[in-house]
């Protein structure tokens, strides 16, 4: 069987068995496609299931009101049409693409377009500043840039030898993607792709003070993300609607691989800013069957009636952080779905969760999906109850990443794989019936409505503050964001303590990272440490102010 017919095999084997959690467990093998073997997942997948199919692909919605479908075979042809134009723009096999485009229908049509190349895609979120952008272009070795034409200004002072194409209006010294249209519907690809290519390089946030570079390959992401497709239940036919930015692995998740994979239209709502009610109030409007939100957005749409919004769900699924069981009781309540958790990392696809018609515990995010050997490891490697998630690398699951896209990307000792064992850094314990909950992660990095915060990276910044001796970013509670980031700072000498120091902080903060890292807590005050000089996060973590100082809060300087 080729390439082709072992990941149709596969696929349809999990579509069948989507209800039967052990079954799928126990009889689910990943396809036989060997790193050498020619595979590309856009041209020997997307583009056969799409010839001739009339069926919806893909379906903007945004505020305006304005819509618009293209279905399989008119994305098949208009990515098609953008693959040619970047072959003829100089972009070839092996290059490096920097995406930073929102939910438009330019960014699936460059995703798939850089896939029939061979190129490799950056996903770049739209929040990103220019120091961030300057780190991806150096370590990214980007040499073509693909950006909204609102975004573009971040570039003129970065330089660089790279193509600058733009999306949306002119921009001067930029080749417009509208450009596209003229060329040809029909593409030929120049080579073979291989499994183990290149596609994907997302920069991921770490406990060192720069993101790392993940690396997924043709294989990887787009075959590995066949669990993802089965956490989800997702069918062919389906509207699937996640509740993602582009710019993230988990856009990539949900929003591409897994429903397409299932032959499902990807749905997307674009607003300026979050609003539940018009959230709802398009959930109710259309016939959206599966929704994957994080969180964040889940303890938002409780807020509001939901009884008042009858909608067409028959899955909902959250990924990120754990969600509290009353916002799932809330839901069961008012549509009659269970919202089913789920984990997995940039380096993975979906890893465990809690799958279709199966019993889904409170708290728990479920079992080991199918296609993934879960261990729980001790601070000895040894199996345990309790311990950190690893992935067993004698049935190395196709869904984990190449590894990462740089050499000493992490510290000695620290690379994830190593030990028969891939490490995910996480925590969680195991119950007897094989249910996984999360505890935390195993260094200081934490999520902050879905986004994933490091401390070291927003200490680093608070540093470069004249009035900063030192600091210490830990997670603090939020009913909305899960939680938030919080500095406890040590004034240099003769420095004051108080609200205009505290505003002069939080500016220069704010003027330094992306809106997402942005420092919401803040603290004047001694910092623990240990006998060897370090900083002892644990004592500060959920502390709430130390004794005697102020805790200042971001909101109360709105015009800063």
């Amino acid at each position: 069987m080729n390439s082709i017919g072992e990941f149709l095999r596969a696929r349809d084997f999990l579509l069948r068995h989507r209800n039967d959690y052990e079954f799928a467990c126990r009889n689910f093998e990943w396809p036989a496609i060997g790193p050498r073997d020619e595979f590309n997942w856009a041209l020997d997948y997307f583009d056969v299931m799409a010839a001739g199919n009339h069926k919806p692909a893909l379906w903007l919605i945004n505020e305006s009101g304005a819509e618009s479908r293209i279905s399989f075979a008119g994305m098949s042809e208009s990515s098609n049409r953008v693959a040619n134009y970047l072959r003829e723009m100089g972009v070839r096999r092996g290059d490096r693409i920097l995406l930073m485009l929102g939910n438009e229908a330019a960014l699936w049509e460059t995703l798939l377009a850089a896939c029939k190349l061979g190129a490799v895609v950056i996903p770049a979120t739209t929040l990103l500043g220019p120091e961030d952008l300057r780190d991806r272009l150096d370590r990214g070795a980007v040499r073509h840039a693909i950006v909204g034409a609102a975004h573009t200004g971040k570039f003129d002072s970065l330089g660089g030898e790279f193509t600058r194409v733009s999306v949306g209006a002119p921009v001067a010294g930029w080749h417009p993607l509208e450009d596209s249209r003229r060329h040809a519907g029909t593409f030929a690809p120049e080579g073979a792709t291989r499994a183990s290519d290149p596609l994907l390089l997302y920069f991921t946030s770490g406990t060192t003070a720069k993101p790392k570079l993940v690396l997924h390959s043709h294989l990887s992401y787009p075959v590995g993300h066949l669990s993802t497709m089965y956490w989800i239940g997702l069918q062919p036919g389906d509207v699937h609607w996640n509740i993602s930015s582009p710019g993230w692995a988990k856009h990539a998740w949900s929003c591409w691989f897994a429903p397409w994979n299932a032959g499902a239209a990807v749905f997307t709502y674009n607003y300026a800013r979050f609003d539940a009610k018009s959230v709802l109030t398009m959930l109710a409007r259309k016939p959206v069957t599966t929704l994957c939100a994080p969180p964040t957005v889940w303890r938002m749409l409780v807020q509001e009636k939901l009884g008042d919004h009858p909608v067409s769900l028959r899955e909902a699924v959250s990924a990120g952080e754990p969600l509290n069981p009353e916002v799932i009781a809330r839901v069961q309540a008012a549509w009659g779905i269970t919202i089913r958790d789920g984990f997995g990392q940039t380096e993975t696809t979906a890893v465990a969760g809690n799958t279709p018609g199966q019993l889904v515990k409170p708290g728990a995010m479920g079992r080991p999906l199918p296609g993934y050997r879960v261990a729980l490891l001790d601070s000895e490697g040894l199996p345990a109850s309790e311990g950190e998630i690893c992935l067993d690398l004698a049935a190395r699951p196709v869904g984990l990443m190449l590894g990462y896209g740089e050499a000493g990307a992490q510290p000695a000792g620290t690379e994830p794989l190593r030990d028969g064992y891939y490490h995910t850094g996480d925590l969680a314990s195991r119950s007897e019936d094989g249910y996984i909950t999360y505890i935390g992660r195993v260094d200081d990095v934490f999520k902050s409505s879905d986004y994933r915060i490091s401390p070291f990276e927003l200490e680093s910044v608070l540093l470069r503050h004249p009035a900063v001796a030192e600091a210490a970013v830990v997670a603090s509670p939020d009913p909305i964001r899960h939680a938030v980031p919080k500095a406890f700072v040590l004034l240099a000498p003769g420095q004051v303590p108080g609200v205009e120091l505290a505003c002069s902080i939080f500016r220069f903060v704010r003027r330094s990272v992306a809106p997402y890292k942005r420092i919401r807590r803040l603290e004047f005050t001694d910092l623990p440490k240990t006998v060897s000089g370090k900083i002892r996060r644990v004592q500060l973590r959920g502390s709430g102010p130390m004794p005697g100082a102020r805790e200042y809060r971001e909101e109360e300087f709105p015009d800063q």
